[in-house]
C-alpha cells in the first residue's frame, strides 16, 4: 500500500485528500496533518450572538465545474445559498463619500467617479497598444496602458485591494488575473474581448438551450450554515485520516521514503509528501531536502489582514446605504480597504433587527495594521465608517480576526518562480507543493488545482 501525507488541512489539502481516497481506494493510505484544532485554513465561520460571521472569504462564484462537482459529491448541493439579488449594489469611496458603481456604459459616463478626461480615456481602450507577449506587466501598468492612469488609480486599485489586499503596481497581471491577460492576447483589447464573448454567448443561445447555469461571471454563493460547512464536511469524510493539532517539526528524506516528524514526537513515513500550507511556512520544512526550492518559496510574499466584524441595531442604521458594500482606493485617504454588508448579501446571517458588517484593514499598503491592538482597530474602523458611510451608531458587538500571513502576493516574476520551483521539485521525487501561494487564491482555484494535484500524485505512485 502506498502512503501519502498531506500537510495542511486548508481547502486544497482537504479536497486533494478527498479525491485521492475516491480514486485510490484501498490501495492508498492518505493522511492529512493539520497544525490547528480546526480544518479549513482561512475558510472559517464564527457563530456569535445569533450571527453567522465569516472570518475569511464571504463565498464563492458558482461558475466553476470542479467546485460544483465537489459540492455534489459530498452531498452539500441542497445547502447552497446564493446571494440576494437585492444586494447587487456596490459602492466606491471617492471624494469623501460613497458613489454607486454604475452597471451600464451610459451610467459609467454619467458617473462622477472619474473626471471627464478620465472617462474619455476609458472610452479609448480599444485603441490602446498591446503589450509585448514576453512582458510580465503589473496590474497597474496594464490598466494605465489600456484605460488610463486615473481609472487605474481609482477603479483598478480598489478592486486589487478588495481581492488581493495587494499593491497593484507590484502584482503580476498574468499571475493574478490571467483571464484578463488572455483577453488582450487573444482579442487585442478588453472591449473587443467582451464583444467576442457576447457574440459567442448569443451563438450558443441560438444553437442550444442557453448558456452556462451561472453565466460568464457566476453568482456569489455560500451555504446555509456558513462557508466552513464545506471544509467541515470534507473533514468528516476523511475520518481518522485527518490528524489535527499535528504541527510538523521536520521532514527527512531517506532513499525513496520521507519521514515526517510532528511536534508530538511522532514519526510518520510516506512515499509522497504534499505540502499544501502557505509557502512561507512550508519553506523551512524542506530547507535541507531542497535548499533552492525552499529559497524560492520564501520569496513568495504575503499580505497580512485583519477582519473586523460589527453588529448594529437595525433601527439605528436604517438611513445608511444598502447593498453589497464598498471599496476604498488607496489614494482616497482611508485606512480600511472596504466594508461588506454581510446580512444584506446573505439574509439570515444575522437575527432580525441586527445589521452585520465586516471591514477589512491591512494588506500590502498597510502591513502594520494586522498587529494593532483591538481597541485601536475598533477606533479606526468606526471613525472611517463614519467618514465614508455616515455611520454614527455604536456597535452591539465587535469581533476581530487576524491573519498575519493573509493573502499570497503574486508579484512580478511569479511565473518565473513557479517554473524554477517545479524544476527543482523534479529533482526531489515524492515531494509536491500546492495551494493558494502558487496558482490562485480563491476557493474555486484551490479546488480546481486539487484535482490536478491528486492526479499528479496518482501518476507518481503508479496508480
Amino acid at each position: 500500500m502506498k502512503r501519502v501525507l498531506i500537510i495542511g488541512a486548508g481547502i486544497t489539502g482537504l479536497a486533494t485528500a478527498f479525491r485521492l481516497r475516491k480514486l485510490g481506494g484501498t490501495e492508498l493510505d492518505v493522511r492529512v496533518l493539520e497544525a490547528s484544532e480546526m480544518p479549513g485554513g482561512n475558510i472559517r465561520t464564527d457563530r456569535y450572538e445569533g450571527c453567522t460571521i465569516e472570518k475569511g472569504p464571504n463565498g464563492y462564484l458558482d461558475n466553476v465545474e470542479a467546485t460544483r462537482r465537489l459540492i455534489e459529491e459530498i452531498g452539500l448541493a441542497p445547502h447552497v445559498r446564493q446571494a440576494d439579488p437585492e444586494a447587487e449594489r456596490r459602492y466606491l469611496y471617492r471624494g469623501g463619500r460613497l458613489h454607486l458603481l454604475p452597471s451600464s456604459a451610459p451610467g459609467f459616463f454619467r458617473s462622477p467617479l472619474l473626471s471627464l478626461k478620465g472617462r474619455t480615456r476609458v472610452a479609448l481602450e480599444p485603441f490602446a497598444k498591446k503589450a509585448k507577449p514576453e512582458l510580465d506587466e503589473s496590474v497597474f501598468d496594464f490598466a494605465s496602458r489600456r484605460i488610463g492612469r486615473e481609472a487605474a488609480s481609482i477603479l483598478v486599485d480598489a478592486m486589487v485591494s478588495g481581492v488581493f489586499a495587494g499593491d497593484a503596481s507590484r502584482l503580476s497581471l498574468a499571475s493574478t488575473f490571467p483571464k484578463m491577460a488572455a483577453m488582450e492576447a487573444e482579442h487585442g483589447g478588453l472591449v473587443r474581448a467582451m464583444i467576442a464573448r457576447m457574440m459567442k454567448s448569443r451563438k450558443k443561445d441560438a444553437d442550444s438551450s442557453g448558456g452556462g447555469p451561472a453565466g460568464p461571471g457566476g453568482k456569489l454563493s455560500s451555504f446555509d450554515e456558513g462557508l466552513d460547512l464545506l471544509p467541515r464536511t470534507l473533514a468528516r469524510s476523511l475520518g481518522k485520516s485527518l490528524m489535527t493539532r499535528r504541527s510538523v517539526r521536520r521532514i527527512r528524506r531517506a532513499e525513496q521514503l520521507y519521514s515526517v516528524e510532528t511536534e508530538k514526537g511522532e514519526n510518520l513515513e510516506a512515499d509522497l509528501v504534499f505540502l499544501s500550507i502557505p509557502a512561507g511556512r512550508a519553506a523551512p520544512l524542506i530547507e535541507k531536502i531542497s535548499p533552492e526550492c525552499s529559497r524560492i518559496m520564501k520569496s513568495i510574499p504575503s499580505a497580512g489582514l485583519a477582519v473586523v466584524a460589527l453588529g448594529f441595531d437595525l433601527s439605528e442604521v436604517r438611513e445608511l446605504p444598502t447593498g453589497f458594500g464598498f471599496l476604498a482606493p488607496r489614494c482616497e485617504g482611508l485606512r480600511i480597504l472596504g466594508c461588506l454588508w454581510d446580512s444584506e448579501i446573505f439574509p439570515g446571517r444575522a437575527p432580525e433587527g441586527i445589521r452585520l458588517m465586516r471591514v477589512m484593514i491591512g494588506g500590502a499598503h498597510d502591513p502594520e495594521a494586522v498587529g494593532l491592538p483591538d481597541d485601536e482597530l475598533r477606533r479606526i474602523v468606526l471613525a472611517e465608517l463614519k467618514t465614508s458611510m455616515g455611520l454614527k451608531a455604536q456597535p452591539s458587538f465587535v469581533r476581530i480576526y487576524r491573519y498575519p500571513l493573509g493573502i499570497a502576493q503574486y508579484e512580478i516574476g511569479h511565473r518565473d518562480k513557479l517554473e524554477k520551483l517545479r524544476t527543482g521539485l523534479e529533482e526531489t521525487p515524492g515531494l509536491l507543493v500546492g495551494g493558494s501561494s502558487y496558482d490562485g487564491i480563491s476557493m474555486n482555484s484551490c479546488i480546481e488545482k486539487s484535482e490536478d494535484y491528486a492526479d499528479e500524485i496518482l501518476r507518481y505512485l503508479g496508480g
